[in-house]
């Protein structure tokens, strides 16, 4: 952290840039313009934040390709092309503030003239670059892709087949229509994810992630694998407000990746288990990343409700990686942390109690008040503030500059979200007028020959490699137009499918070949990529079984009047889950051998489905494979584990 006297111009130019654009945020949230009788239209404020941020974008090429989402800029630079590319973004979207009235007109007759489609050409074309520079090629060609299908339907065969549509007619929906750049989830990010990007950077910068690792180290250090599971817990405490899968790698990453090699983990495991860990976060309440307000929005459900689907499935997910790091300790004879290098739990809670009422605090205001996300995220970073002033330690106090900073690294994370939310609209746009998604959903739902185990198997298998290469956002974005329809007219609950395509898609952060938070995890580990890819595959196996499950019975998402069924497919799914961790790892009581690592897994997985025949075969193919490893039978004895020099 810089003094403000030594700061360079350079970085004093975008901790202004950043502070401006999150103050203009905050004050827009909350609504503040209404006080005084000024009233903003929401396209008019998306528009404006889609100008700060691709200006921020442009000037920080420098650090385009950051593995963290985080930007730490001593050097901003505009090149000329940039320069043109933004201005005519910005007058494009000039446009849409200082002349709503036209844009309106252009709703009302459904079509555009010709200066709307040079507006149109000069909102979409900077998008597009801005989110190549953020994210690669690969999500600009799925969009392109998108609207060259919606363009030559005629052409094309099967499910692609349609009337095909203009240019000028593409460029209107992009521009005009509640599907496009300016639609839903462009919203989304402006007005609820900035806010809780915010309220993390704050906790950061308060010591809070740090103080988390520090006591999931005195929860679980004592145990055997102490330090994967202390990367377990705190990525389920900390992670589902980061906003990001590889930044909550690379934060706690740093910590709990040496640790575990210490005590003896191989490092493609060590890595698997943080990136398994940190994807996690997006799938557990009550933020989950920002994805579950996405979804409430998307669906049209109560946040409540959608957070209250996903809590069950997501304990089983950290559980399953939680015993499976226990199972590995156990089976290669890993042992605990000494308590001499361990923080002191007593100490560590009297010096950082007060990061937990931060959380607390956002629980009530989101849950117990049912305050809307965005204020509710304004009061709880309020609560932060108030909060740093607790610690005996002064670095944690959230005095003016390192406000400054946190705004920030809130803001330099957002970027890629709302370069990400602003180019999915114009493929939402083509999607919706080619309907091509509708399309698409039915040929999948044929193909599945209206069996619902094999539709499932299909989505996610189309899911986990649509995700792959996207960012947790528009992968959902892209799923829940183009998959989550398919389940749906098979009579998945619509909150179940949605989640179903959730937890699949984000198996691609921890899936090869582009496994995007192992990229985090490998290099810090020391360790290779396909390594560390499929030790993370098996660690995830969660993130394939949980959603089946789920589909096939929403009494798993807590759904329904019926306690005693949501009680007795909860504690199924739970036994079932340790079975799955101990099958995998080869180890439950004792070593187990090949045959009674088959059965164990494969009982345990049938538990976690809540259907009773499933869950009757399961326990028994479970207890003749404990049965097996307990008897000494000549040919079943477990190998010992090669122990590393």
């Amino acid at each position: 952290m810089k003094p403000l006297d030594r700061i360079s111009l350079s970085s004093g130019i975008l901790l202004t840039l950043t502070t401006i654009t999150a103050i203009w945020h905050l004050v827009m949230i909350a609504q503040l313009p209404t006080w005084f009788g000024i009233f903003i239209p929401q396209g008019s404020v998306r528009a404006i934040s889609l100008v700060l941020a691709v200006l921020l974008i442009f000037i920080t090429l420098n650090n385009k390709h950051s593995d963290t989402d985080e930007v730490h800029a001593d050097k901003v630079e505009l090149k000329w092309y940039d320069a043109l590319l933004w201005l005519a973004l910005a007058v494009s979207c000039g446009f849409v503030v200082f002349f709503n009235d036209r844009v309106q007109d252009y709703g009302f007759y459904g079509t555009l003239d010709t200066f709307g489609v040079i507006m149109a050409l000069c909102l979409v074309i900077p998008v597009l670059e801005a989110v190549r520079r953020k994210t690669g090629i690969v999500l600009p060609i799925i969009i392109l892709t998108f609207v060259a299908i919606a363009m030559f339907q005629r052409y094309l065969p099967g499910v692609l087949y349609g009337q095909g549509y203009s240019l000028e007619r593409l460029l209107y929906s992009a521009m005009v229509s509640n599907a496009g750049v300016f639609g839903m989830p462009l919203g989304i990010a402006v007005s609820i994810v900035i806010v809780f990007l915010v309220f993390g950077a704050l906790m950061e910068r308060a010591g809070a992630s740090r103080w988390f690792m520090d006591l999931a180290l005195c929860l679980t250090g004592w145990s055997r694998g102490g330090p994967a599971k202390a990367a377990v817990l705190s990525s389920a405490m900390f992670g589902s407000i980061s906003g990001s899968p590889s930044a909550n790698a690379a934060t706690t990453g740093v910590f709990t990746i040496p640790m575990m090699k210490k005590v003896g983990y191989k490092p493609e495991f060590a890595a698997g288990v943080e990136a398994v860990a940190s994807t996690g976060g997006m799938i557990l309440p009550p933020v989950m990343g920002a994805i579950a307000f996405l979804m409430a929005e998307w669906i049209g459900r109560p946040y409540v409700e959608v957070v209250g689907a996903a809590l069950l499935p997501a304990i089983l997910y950290f559980l399953i990686v939680f015993f499976s790091v226990h199972f590995e300790a156990r089976r290669n004879g890993i042992k605990a942390i000494p308590k001499a290098d361990l923080p002191n739990l007593w100490l560590t809670l009297k010096t950082g109690w007060y990061n937990v009422i931060p959380i607390a605090a956002l629980v009530v205001f989101l849950i117990v008040l049912a305050m809307p996300p965005g204020m509710a995220g304004i009061y709880a970073s309020l609560v932060v503030f108030a909060c740093s002033f607790l610690s005996k330690d002064k670095n944690n106090w959230l005095l003016p500059m390192p406000i400054i900073l946190a705004l920030r690294d809130a803001v330099m994370r957002w970027l890629v979200i709302v370069a990400i939310t602003a180019a999915v609209g114009i493929m939402i746009g083509a999607l919706e007028l080619s309907g091509v998604g509708i399309n698409v959903s039915r040929f999948i739902v044929d193909l599945g020959g209206g069996n619902l185990l094999f539709t499932l198997i299909l989505v996610g298998l189309v899911s986990l490699i649509v995700g792959m290469g996207l960012d947790a956002t528009p992968a959902y974005v892209t799923l829940a137009t183009l998959m989550a329809p398919a389940l749906i007219r098979l009579g998945v609950p619509d909150i179940a499918a949605h989640l179903y395509v959730i937890y699949w898609g984000l198996a691609s952060f921890f899936t090869p070949p582009t496994c995007i938070a192992i990229f985090v995890t490998a290099p810090i580990a020391g360790a290779t990529i396909w390594g560390s890819g499929w030790q993370a595959v098996r660690l995830g196996i969660a993130a394939f079984l949980v959603p089946i499950a789920f589909a096939l019975n929403p009494a798993l998402l807590m759904q329904g009047d019926d306690i005693v069924a949501i009680v007795h497919v909860a504690s199924t799914a739970l036994v079932g889950s340790v079975l799955v961790a101990a099958g995998l790892r080869g180890f439950a009581f004792t070593m187990l051998s090949m045959p009674s690592r088959i059965l164990i897994a494969v009982g345990g997985a049938l538990l976690i489905m809540p259907v009773l025949y499933a869950e009757l075969i399961g326990a028994a193919l479970a207890l003749v494979g404990l049965a097996l490893a307990s008897l000494p039978i000549p040919g079943l004895a477990a190998a010992a584990p090669r122990r590393e020099p």
